[in-house]
């Protein structure tokens, strides 16, 4: 039915009847730092915290970078042959291709995560609004 990995995962875990997210706690207790009745919580600010280390890396990693060349410049001068100087220069072009490949993936992945925490407000303001009618004191509303 599953593979043998996944099958031995779904063994270990018990029962279906007996799953439960592990934020939910034993069935309908909820965890005690869940809050109030159980609920979950979460928070925009892991999403917005992270897309600010990822632009912080986009920025470091383009300095880096022109640091590393500028630093570079000139090498070559009255080196001519010498294999330090060919081994030097397949580092630089090596550390190079790495800084540009982080400074891409942040870049990539700022306004994806700006996006996700953005995401979660829309998505926590819509189902409060829709979940209202449902808290309303009984005539009002309903």
């Amino acid at each position: 039915m599953y593979a043998q990995s996944w099958q031995r995962l779904l063994d270990q875990a018990g029962p279906a009847g007996a799953m439960s997210l592990a934020s939910a706690g034993p069935a309908g207790g909820g965890r005690k730092d869940a809050g109030a009745g159980g609920e979950l919580k979460h928070s925009a600010k892991p999403w917005s915290d992270a897309a600010g280390t990822a632009h912080a890396l986009q920025t470091d990693t383009a300095t880096a970078k022109a640091k590393l060349t500028s630093a570079h410049a000139g090498a070559e001068a009255g080196t001519a042959g010498l294999a330090s100087m060919a081994a030097l220069k397949s580092v630089l072009t090596s550390w190079e291709k790495r800084l540009t490949a982080v400074h891409s993936e942040c870049g990539a992945l700022e306004p994806v995560l700006r996006q996700t925490a953005w995401a979660q407000g829309e998505v926590d303001t819509g189902v409060k609004s829709a979940l209202a009618q449902f808290s309303a004191p009984a005539g009002k509303g309903r």
